[in-house]
């Protein structure tokens, strides 16, 4: 498999969100967060934006914003962006689903990609 999958555990519940959130983003070269695991997408947008990283054979953490309603709404306010997926590359905001699209199907995904030295 080319993703890893993140959960919450129950001491960590009781951390700062907002702490964990940039905790999860420093720790992980790429990490989304989504509705769903990568293996099973609970919304489309979060299924594209996770199909596109495995079709580019990106090793990526995938975390369930479905599984605690903190982290759902605190990495909303985290990036001031109101929509999941979103999408982190070596701790920079890239978007969520339509900017992730565009930015694959431009070339510009695979170029910063290895512009991080990702691949």
């Amino acid at each position: 498999m080319n993703y890893m999958l993140y959960q919450l555990q129950p001491k960590e519940k009781k951390m700062n969100i907002k702490t964990e959130i940039k905790k999860l983003i420093d720790e992980n070269d790429v990490c989304l967060f989504m509705k769903g695991i990568p293996d099973a997408p609970q919304c489309g947008f979060s299924m594209t934006v996770s199909n596109i990283l495995k079709h580019l054979k990106v090793n990526f953490k995938g975390i369930n914003v479905l599984e605690d309603q903190n982290l759902r709404q605190g990495i909303k306010e985290f990036s001031d962006w109101p929509t999941i997926p979103q999408l982190y590359i070596k701790g920079e905001f890239i978007g969520g689903c339509d900017i992730v699209k565009e930015l694959f199907e431009n070339g510009d995904l695979i170029k910063l990609i290895k512009e991080k030295k990702i691949l």
